[in-house]
């Protein structure tokens, strides 16, 4: 079975078909996804700035990624869990849509940013946590989170309203 194939197994199964069919399952999912969104990108963002040096400064990083994590998790799950139910409505046309594939991409790379970020960086933050000032490579990785996460967000945007969507 190819992707394809399966994108239009999936747009044709009994979820995708009754997201689509019905008159308020997809609005209620948009909204719970919209939601996501929200959260985990305003949580980033707080974070991305103190590592940038342009906010919270006197909080400790730890302090500021302890306070928010959870709450970007959570976010991330609405989104996770909206978003796909969202695909299984519009699987082909996701498919065809080079935003989508961006997006995918984009988020794949945020993922990995946080992962090293987590890993290397973040490991050796008790002899930074409490300066305003963070080391470069903690300063590098809030950039390319701000960067990425304006990515996925306008990617995601654009699939609804590239042309061919909704044909």
């Amino acid at each position: 079975m190819t992707l394809l194939e399966f994108c239009q197994w999936l747009e044709q199964s009994p979820v995708g078909t009754g997201i689509r069919e019905s008159a308020w399952w997809y609005s209620i999912l948009e909204t719970f996804h919209t939601l996501g969104i929200v959260l985990v990108a305003g949580t980033i963002v707080l974070v991305d700035l103190r590592l940038l040096g342009y906010g919270l400064r006197r909080v400790p990083v730890s302090q500021v990624i302890g306070y928010v994590v959870p709450i970007t998790l959570s976010g991330f799950v609405f989104m996770a869990i909206s978003g796909s139910l969202i695909l299984t409505s519009e699987a082909v046309t996701c498919y065809n849509s080079a935003f989508f594939r961006t997006k995918l991409v984009l988020l794949a790379l945020a993922g990995l940013n946080a992962l090293i970020f987590h890993a290397t960086v973040y490991r050796d933050a008790p002899s930074w946590d409490p300066r305003a000032a963070t080391p470069p490579r903690a300063r590098m990785a809030g950039l390319a989170s701000l960067i990425l996460w304006a990515g996925i967000v306008a990617a995601g945007r654009a699939v609804a309203y590239a042309p061919g969507y909704g044909l």
